[in-house]
């Protein structure tokens, strides 16, 4: 497995001598916020694992032993009637869960077994929870269904309330998804469905759906699905997605004009240049996941087959036909997608409505989508889309 060290300067590194553990670790952190992560709790794993960095087998056995733990707290907790303590210890668990899992590819029993674990922890908690109102959901899709949960507006009177799509990225799922803000944006009147699109999630693990790169199939299929609901505005829906999802809902908005407003939580430009220098380097460059990531999703072999697919992830063409509100988040210090790229998106979209937000080092959220402060960058996002919806 490659170690690679990031420039590291300006974020905290937990391992500095590894971007990819360094950058998992933070993500991870920054949950807490959200409850999706206590820093005791990672902190004493990281401690364990400091000696076996870039060990990924370490990696997934260690924080399954954490939702392990968790999860039999929020189990006691249950029994006990203690239902907020449980909830609380159960979304904690389905995180840690699956942050110790993603790593961890091709899927092997022994990982599905901990992912559906986790699932299950992330149902307990919106059992239990007394907000947000979160309603797991089946989308209709080509014959069969993708997996998401509409989470209910609050703080509004509307019967019928705002809403936005929101995709995850290249390994990201639904319920990480969660506990990135979804509870703070709801609190702004604006429902949310967060999704498992095609390649990440539960829709590769359990229903063999692979990444594709005309992702506005699965925008239209989310978007006429809340305009069946009577608790949503059809007129007033919007898309965002993160990381990767910054090449899904630019293309979804821009070849879908019923969507209203439109927000990429960092930017994609030529998706295939940036694995075609991933791959030439031997990844020895900031890489969020392991290498052979990108072939699972695909559903291919060999790198040099996902290298193919991945020819038609380009928004140059495409983003010139949008229409609708456009927000861009970067960060000035991205390590995994440049800035140039996020120039390059913003100058091609065809919106006349449009705002690249470039986050710096002295704010903080200069990082991966905010990674290193999140919580600045879901604030600007979460008051641009109620303003625009």
């Amino acid at each position: 497995m490659n170690i690679v060290a990031g420039r590291q300067t300006n974020w905290f590194a937990y391992f500095p001598e590894d971007y990819r553990w360094s950058a998992a670790m933070v993500d991870v952190i920054g949950c807490a916020g959200m409850g999706g992560s206590d820093i005791g709790e990672v902190d004493r794993l990281g401690r364990r694992i400091r000696g076996r960095v870039g060990d990924d087998d370490a990696w997934f056995a260690e924080w399954s032993r954490l939702g392990d733990e968790v999860r039999a707290i929020a189990e006691k907790a249950e029994k006990e009637g203690n239902g907020y303590t449980a909830a609380s210890f159960y979304l904690r668990a389905c995180c840690y869960y699956q942050v110790g899992e993603r790593f961890r590819t091709p899927k092997d029993d022994a990982a599905l077994s901990i992912y559906r674990t986790s699932l299950d922890c992330f149902r307990r908690y919106t059992t239990l929870t007394d907000r947000p109102n979160i309603e797991p959901v089946e989308v209709p899709y080509e014959g069969g269904g993708l997996p998401g949960y509409f989470v209910h507006a609050e703080n509004t009177d509307l019967k019928q309330a705002p809403c936005v799509v929101f995709f995850d990225g290249l390994d990201i799922t639904k319920e990480l998804q969660y506990v990135r803000g979804v509870a703070d944006l709801v609190r702004r009147g604006i429902s949310c469905l967060v999704m498992d699109g095609p390649g990440t999630g539960e829709a590769i693990r359990f229903r063999g759906l692979p990444l594709r790169h005309d992702y506005e199939v699965a925008g239209t299929a989310c978007l006429e699905y809340l305009q069946t609901r009577p608790d949503v505005a059809p007129d007033r829906i919007g898309v965002m997605a993160i990381s990767l999802g910054g090449y899904y809902a630019p293309r979804i908005a821009s070849m879908e004009p019923r969507f209203k407003a439109c927000l990429a939580w960092g930017a994609i430009w030529d998706y295939h240049a940036t694995w075609k220098r991933r791959i030439e380097a031997k990844f020895k460059t900031s890489l969020s996941v392991p290498g052979h990531h990108i072939s699972w999703i695909f559903g291919v072999d060999t790198l040099e087959q996902a290298l193919e697919k991945l020819k038609d992830y380009r928004l140059d063409g495409v983003v010139q036909k949008m229409r609708c509100p456009f927000l861009i988040t970067h960060g000035a210090e991205d390590e995994q997608v440049p800035l140039a790229d996020a120039e390059a998106l913003y100058k091609a979209s065809g919106s006349s409505d449009k705002t690249l937000r470039v986050f710096t080092a002295e704010e903080g959220g200069a990082q991966h989508c905010q990674r290193d402060l999140p919580s600045i960058g879901a604030a600007v996002m979460f008051d641009w889309l109620k303003e625009k919806l």
